[in-house]
């Protein structure tokens, strides 16, 4: 078997294909002597029944990452466009959802729906919908194909606590002269949580009696407040007017008026705060969103126009004024319950029909 004259790579190299028992041999070496005698003494080997070619090299399949792992692949991948409250969320769903396939592969969960069933009992079907939201995300983003369908439970409403008109006025007394007094009155005026963190005594106006409510304070996943140019929504940057005058009797008797208006550093602080003062006061404990739900709930008992209260309120949209914020007291119910009763009574029907004969 005559030996191939070797030829010169463009690295330099020089390089002999052999042919030895029907399979292809490559040979490289750097001089042209020792590629050629790197070729005679594979052919020698081949003659004398000592070589054999090396076993083909199977390529690794990539490890398919866990669940738990493909979270943390999901929120490096998308961490400029999450918010840090959003960021907190995912994590504590990590930390505490689907615990029994949190380190499994992806690929190795067959039934999806099992997975989904685990946290049915556990969790309220709102929270169980935003977490298997998550699930779905990370598996499309991980695998590059949808999540098989699942039977979800259906969700029902959770209607958050709120303060009627009467109650309202019992929660301003309980709570006056109290450490959350400011931030609980700023809840009542329409601010949200974040907002409430997040005002400075920059954005107090005195003088004319309103708050530049702009930005927001919310915790990221290590519970550390993080401060936001933008607020939740375009809409929800307003002058908001202090129209509660015990409000402006305690922002007026703040002496030194700069950094922060509210000086709790966590939302969970100000909420158990003002549901202290609930429980101290015999009243339900609505916490910093409930007294929110207050300020539009009260909004429908004055009969305050809707595009005021949105304005004030931040809203976006009607149906988030009408679907989520605003309620009407079980007081003005039952006003409104008793004037229908007063129509359909027999008093009232005979005067209707002996009006309906003498017409």
């Amino acid at each position: 078997m005559k030996l191939p004259e070797p030829r010169q790579l463009k690295s330099g190299n020089w390089f002999i294909q052999l042919r030895l028992g029907g399979v292809s041999v490559p040979v490289t070496a750097a001089t042209k002597r020792d590629c050629t005698a790197q070729a005679r003494a594979l052919k020698a080997d081949y003659k004398a029944g000592t070589w054999s070619p090396a076993p083909p090299v199977e390529e690794e399949k990539p490890t398919v990452p866990t669940l738990r792992q493909a979270i943390d692949n999901y929120i490096a991948a998308k961490s400029n466009s999450l918010s840090p409250a959003t960021v907190r969320g995912y994590r504590i769903a990590q930390k505490n959802r689907f615990q029994a396939y949190m380190d499994t592969p992806l690929d190795q969960v067959t039934d999806w729906q099992a997975v989904y069933n685990s946290e049915t009992g556990r969790l309220s079907g709102k929270t169980l919908k935003t977490t298997w939201g998550l699930i779905r995300s990370v598996y499309q983003f991980q695998m590059g194909s949808p999540l098989p369908a699942v039977y979800a439970v259906p969700v029902v409403k959770n209607e958050r606590p709120f303060f009627d008109a009467v109650e309202i006025n019992k929660f301003l007394a309980a709570v006056k002269g109290q450490p959350c007094e400011i931030g609980a009155m700023l809840a009542l005026s329409s601010l949200r949580c974040s907002e409430i963190l997040a005002l400075t005594w920059e954005d107090v106006d005195l003088e004319h009696e309103r708050l530049l409510v702009r930005g927001a304070a919310v915790p990221d996943e290590h519970n550390v407040l993080v401060y936001k140019q933008t607020n939740k929504t375009d809409d929800s940057r307003r002058y908001v007017p202090i129209f509660i005058p015990q409000l402006l009797d305690a922002l007026s008797a703040v002496t030194d008026r700069t950094g922060y208006v509210v000086h709790y550093r966590s939302d969970n602080g100000l909420f158990k705060a003002i549901n202290r003062v609930c429980a101290a006061a015999g009243l339900e404990k609505v916490g910093i969103h409930g007294l929110r739900h207050s300020f539009a709930s009260l909004c429908v008992h004055l009969g305050i126009p809707e595009e005021t209260a949105m304005q004030i309120g931040g809203w976006s949209d009607f149906t988030t004024m009408r679907k989520i914020y605003t309620h009407i007291s079980q007081r003005d119910q039952k006003s409104h319950v008793d004037q229908l009763k007063g129509f359909y009574s027999p008093q009232n029907a005979n005067k209707n029909a002996n009006g309906l004969q003498t017409s």
